[in-house]
């Protein structure tokens, strides 16, 4: 089948997470033999940001990393209709603007053959509620809700014809472990520092830990105001700017664990929600110790994939009991890959979508599933 997948950007991971994991989406459609293909505006910001910050040989870096990955961008004379009318599939992501949201559906609804779905992994449906409520989605055939809670959000303020619980996971044909590593430090935590939706919990559950231990630790991300970056040098954190996400699973192998610490909107407003960086990290076999969230799907196993830690302190011992005992380190990284392998891929996650496709596709999209089914 033909898919297209619109995106804020396929091509910057700039501040800008759901790339990876669309990256992992399109390159698993791609080996099982179907078409894909992005789309991404013009000026998008993610990749504007990235090119300011580090140059256009960071652009350049994802057309050597994902080779088998296809995308284009599009300006206001772009012609949708024509792209949309050879597509199967369509996949628009919520950060799409909303006037394109609505052309899309228009399309869909004058007789488009193509099955559309809305796609949303943010927290703008209860932090920014009147962006998502006025989006147009009555034309689209389902939403992807990256997790129960933002399901349910859709369902109770009436967003939409069906909606459909579609986690993001790790593309593990990047994320593995890396054994032959060799270790350089104890500690990194990869994450970008954003608006304060978790300045307080940064400070307690990765500063003060680290200034306590006194251990070697580094920081990779991006938005790391003035007073951020005077914190992190005050307790003894490396910081070490934007990396590459094609970059990450080395930088996990060469340390020793890593911590997880969710945005406040998602612990309490989006409980059951964790950041792709957690699927990642787990997918790489490194020791991961968690601030508190509800896991309220069962995603993980807690205590044996990971390790919650209640406050700063229990995180800063937790992290002295992972680092002085090998063994405990061992057998964490070994469940939290485990489970990632049985639950958790991109792979996973595009039979998931496939089985949506197989409730609300057009007429062509399930004749085509039918085909392919007898065809295995």
């Amino acid at each position: 089948m033909r898919f297209l997948f619109y995106t804020h950007s396929l091509v910057s991971d700039w501040n800008h997470g759901n790339a990876h994991f669309l990256r992992g989406v399109m390159r698993v459609l791609a080996e099982r033999g179907h078409a894909v293909q992005a789309l991404e505006p013009e000026g998008a910001w993610s990749r504007t940001n990235l090119v300011a910050d580090q140059g256009a040989d960071a652009e350049a870096r994802f057309f050597r990393d994902f080779p088998m990955l296809r995308t284009q961008t599009y300006g206001t004379a772009f012609e949708h209709e024509a792209a949309l009318a050879e597509a199967d599939v369509v996949l628009v992501h919520e950060w799409t603007d909303p006037a394109l949201v609505a052309r899309i559906g228009k399309a869909r609804a004058q007789g488009g053959r193509f099955t559309l779905l809305f796609h949303d992994t943010h927290h703008r449906a209860v932090s920014q509620e009147e962006d998502i409520a006025g989006l147009l989605l009555a034309d689209y055939d389902g939403i992807l809700a990256f997790g129960e809670t933002l399901r349910q959000r859709y369902l109770e303020a009436g967003w939409g014809r069906s909606v459909f619980t579609w986690h993001e996971a790790a593309d593990t044909a990047l994320f593995r472990p890396l054994p032959e590593t060799a270790k350089r430090g104890d500690l990194i935590w990869i994450g970008n520092w954003g608006d304060g939706e978790r300045t307080r919990e940064l400070q307690e559950f990765l500063v003060e830990p680290v200034r306590s231990l006194g251990i070697q630790a580094t920081v990779r991300g991006v938005r790391y105001p003035t007073d951020a970056l005077a914190r992190l040098q005050a307790a003894g954190l490396h910081y070490g700017g934007w990396i590459a996400n094609a970059d990450v699973p080395a930088a996990f192998a060469a340390h020793r664990v890593t911590v997880h610490v969710p945005r406040r909107p998602y612990v309490e407003a989006l409980p059951g929600i964790p950041t792709i960086r957690m699927f990642e990290a787990l997918a790489c076999g490194i020791p991961l110790v968690s601030a508190p969230w509800s896991d309220e799907e069962n995603l993980f196993r807690p205590g044996e994939d990971f390790l919650f830690a209640a406050d700063g302190e229990a995180m800063a011992r937790t992290l002295r009991e992972i680092l002085d005992d090998p063994d405990r380190a061992a057998a964490l990284s070994a469940s939290g890959l485990a489970t990632i392998k049985a639950r958790h891929t991109c792979a996973h996650r595009v039979d998931e979508l496939f089985a949506i496709l197989g409730e609300v596709g057009t007429a062509s999209v399930t004749r085509q599933l039918r085909h392919e089914e007898a065809a295995q």
